[in-house]
């Protein structure tokens, strides 16, 4: 009997081991063309950006990275700590898979695995559109001011409010729509910060009970109570 205990005490200490050998979240990294050097695994610790993890290469092919996720949130892939290139990326728990080239180490990254990455690059696809049309917008500008052309700077002026205007309203919608994710606040807080409050309230208030006490939805709520504060004085 006392030989079964002691077994069974053994084979207990040895899945308790084999279940912490990493975090609630993996990161499986692959980076063609990555060969030598220290990849770090990083997210925003305020009022600084830690490091949770790290793996000198030295020739290995597969990279494991992990870190205990309590809420959905940015994490940094960063190769070496004198670049400021690297890989951002919306961590939650599970596996999340990330792969790269050396040759364009952030512009040329996948990243599966991760529910809020999938949603925030859906949105940034659009964004992106919204910034090209803003950019169209600049260049008009800059001829109508060159050009000394007044009805054209202001027509411009309000071609851009709209966009802007159109551009939080999307931002809000696509947040409503997603309120059961983290991806919500961090966009509010990240594209709506400065839009008027109500939009920030709407995002706020649709948030699902988890979201609300997640990382970003708590930061979503203290920021806009700071504002009203400061709108009251």
């Amino acid at each position: 009997m006392k030989k079964l205990i002691g077994l069974i005490l053994i084979v207990t200490l040895i899945i308790s081991c084999n279940k912490n050998e990493h975090g609630n979240m993996v990161v499986k990294v692959n980076i063609d063309g990555l060969k030598k050097g220290t990849l770090y695994l990083q997210k925003v610790r305020d009022p600084l950006v830690v490091s949770v993890d790290s793996v000198k290469l030295d020739g290995k092919t597969n990279i494991v990275l992990s870190d205990n996720v309590n809420s959905p949130e940015i994490y940094f892939l960063v190769l070496n700590k004198n670049t400021n290139e690297k890989i951002s990326f919306f961590g939650e728990k599970g596996e999340i898979s990330i792969s790269s080239k050396l040759s364009k180490f952030a512009t040329s990254a996948k990243i599966t695995g991760s529910v809020n990455q999938d949603l925030l690059e859906e949105h940034m696809a659009m964004a992106q559109k919204f910034n090209g049309k803003n950019l169209d917008l600049v260049v008009k500008k800059f001829e109508a001011q060159k050009n000394n052309d007044t009805a054209q700077i202001l027509k411009i002026a309000k071609e851009e409010a709209s966009l802007l205007r159109r551009k939080y309203f999307y931002t809000t919608n696509f947040a409503v729509m997603h309120a059961e994710n983290e991806v919500a606040p961090y966009l509010a807080l990240t594209e709506l910060y400065d839009a008027n409050i109500k939009l920030l309230d709407t995002v706020n208030n649709s948030l699902s009970k988890k979201v609300k006490t997640s990382k970003y939805g708590l930061e979503l709520d203290k920021f806009i109570k700071e504002i009203k504060t400061a709108e009251e004085k």
